[in-house]
């Protein structure tokens, strides 16, 4: 395993709280989070990049504050979060490198893009604490994933020559004609797969989906080694993700970096609505999963 340099080891103690776990809010989302705030498309095209940036202020301002750091993009968030004094001084911060969507290949496999201009270099001077790329994988179709296999390298490469903290996260997908039941079958496979080709390519850092069950997560754990990972939330319902934050942090999880379960019913192009609910209903979720992780860090410290 690829072991973190000094710089990039503080840039890890950064993203993690006093207990040295990973509690990451993640707002990086951009077509995602518009179909969250207007069900019609019309209304969705409407929604100006500077109107998500107001949306991940307020996420930044009033979820993330209260966590280790939180991950933001390029093109809404950053840099005003960071000069409009929004982003707490005690809250780190990870910059996405990974542009919103994919393009898709002849044969219906996913490629992974970037967000041009931002590099390693670009992340620093922007204020970030570090960054994370993302890429799709299937690890039962190798063809599938040369073109981002490539975009991993790459950033890899680039963080590792700039000495900054570079998070790596992977997704699965379905595949067309694939069933619902046979892609869950092969889910914890596919990821603990996906967690190998990564660490091949260089990861330091891991941000999985959760495998599905328990033994997955400890096989993972196995892998990785010194490598720590967190997981992430996908977007499913919270008292879910608890329970996969339980499995994962008993396990050998090192935290999470969560996303949509925290603030996906709480945002609103209405602000005193979405800033509301933010604090009333995101965190108290956020500390319920804190409690979890501070649990089993204690246990595991024992």
């Amino acid at each position: 395993m690829t072991k973190m340099t000094t710089a990039e080891l503080r840039g890890y103690q950064q993203i993690c709280g006093k207990d040295g776990a990973m509690v990451a809010i993640a707002c990086d989302q951009r077509g995602g989070m518009r179909t969250l705030l207007a069900s019609d498309p019309d209304e969705q095209a409407k929604i100006t990049n500077d109107m998500l940036g107001d949306t991940k202020a307020d996420i930044t301002r009033y979820l993330a504050s209260a966590a280790s750091c939180v991950l933001l993009d390029p093109l809404c968030a950053v840099p005003r979060i960071v000069d409009e004094g929004v982003l707490n001084r005690d809250t780190a911060l990870l910059i996405g490198l990974d542009a919103s969507g994919f393009d898709i290949s002849p044969e219906g496999y996913r490629l992974s893009r970037l967000v041009p201009g931002i590099d390693a270099r670009r992340v620093r001077a922007l204020g970030g604490t570090g960054g994370k790329i993302m890429v799709y994988l299937r690890a039962d179709k190798p063809e599938a994933n040369d073109h981002n296999i490539a975009i991993l390298r790459q950033c890899i490469a680039d963080f590792g020559q700039e000495d900054l903290l570079l998070v790596v996260e992977f997704l699965t997908y379905q595949l067309d004609g694939e069933s619902p039941e046979d892609y869950a079958a092969k889910t914890p496979w596919l990821v603990e797969e996906g967690t190998r080709i990564s660490l091949e390519c260089g990861a330091k850092v891991l941000k999985l989906p959760y495998p599905g069950t328990a033994e997955a997560c400890a096989n993972i754990t196995r892998m990785a080694g010194e490598v720590p990972w967190a997981v992430l939330s996908a977007g499913v319902n919270h008292a879910t993700f608890l329970g996969q934050v339980k499995i994962a942090m008993q396990n050998g999880a090192s935290g999470v970096i969560a996303g949509r379960s925290l603030w996906k019913d709480c945002i609103s192009l209405d602000r005193d609505i979405q800033r509301e609910r933010l604090k009333t209903i995101a965190v108290p979720r956020l500390r319920e999963i804190q409690a979890v992780i501070g649990h089993y860090r204690q246990k595991a410290a024992a």
